[in-house]
């Protein structure tokens, strides 16, 4: 029992480690336009406050079928001060940004996200309850492997994926604002997953789908840019912020 227990721990160590720098860099990759990153926390909490309430909840949890930890309830509190510190801060960092979040509040508040999902055993939702911060992430690991190994060709015109609409002329508030809506799309879709019992089954489905819409956005606005060269430094399409 000792080694399969020392397994089964640093598997769960593992696990855990993957969800929280996940969520930090994704938070942080998203923050590249003013409001951008902030206006999803505000849905990607909003949706955790939900989920951490329902936890807790007997009446909730039973209809959900879902695992219910009582004491979760104080993070419904914590997720909704969330909110609210979220959404006075989107007041002075809405297009044009009098302030700005930097490192420091892009990555707390990715830690913070993902360590309320790993608390209420809820990882699997990441990916729809901060839908663009994995779409962001992604973008910049799908350039950053096509120009290593595709001999220097790019996906996308720019990364993270926000750039990339900004290259092919949407303005910096268009780009903000369909970006929060599809945030939003992501959190309400949890409902149409039957949650929790049957997202095991159409995760992959969905996130394929999702996968193959954005490519098809993207190819429709520039069909050329899977082998466009653009004239910037190496680094730059990968990291860039505003």
């Amino acid at each position: 029992m000792g080694p399969l227990l020392a397994t089964r721990g640093l598997r769960v160590t593992a696990g855990v480690v993957f969800v929280l720098l996940g969520s930090t860099n994704a938070v942080n990759l998203t923050d590249g336009l003013d409001g951008l990153a902030i206006g999803c926390t505000i849905i990607a909490a909003g949706a955790l406050t939900v989920l951490t309430y329902v936890t807790s909840h007997v009446v909730y949890a039973d209809y959900l079928e879902i695992q219910r930890m009582p004491l979760v309830a104080e993070l419904t509190v914590f997720c909704g001060s969330m909110v609210g510190a979220s959404i006075g801060f989107l007041w002075y960092n809405a297009h044009p940004a009098e302030i700005f979040m930097g490192d420091v509040g892009s990555l707390a508040l990715g830690g913070a996200i993902g360590t309320v999902a790993v608390i209420i055993r809820q990882e699997l939702l990441l990916p729809f309850i901060g839908g663009i911060f994995i779409i962001e992430a992604l973008s910049v690991l799908l350039q950053v492997g096509s120009y290593k190994f595709r001999n220097k060709k790019r996906i996308f015109k720019m990364a993270p994926l926000h750039h990339h609409f900004e290259q092919l002329g949407w303005s910096e508030s268009k780009v903000i604002a369909r970006f929060w809506i599809l945030a939003l799309i992501f959190a309400l879709g949890l409902d149409s997953l039957g949650l929790p019992t049957l997202y095991w089954e159409k995760l992959p489905t969905i996130a394929l789908s999702l996968a193959m819409a954005v490519v098809g956005i993207c190819e429709r606005n520039g069909p050329e840019i899977a082998v466009q060269e653009v004239h910037i430094q190496a680094r730059e399409p990968f990291l860039q912020h505003s």
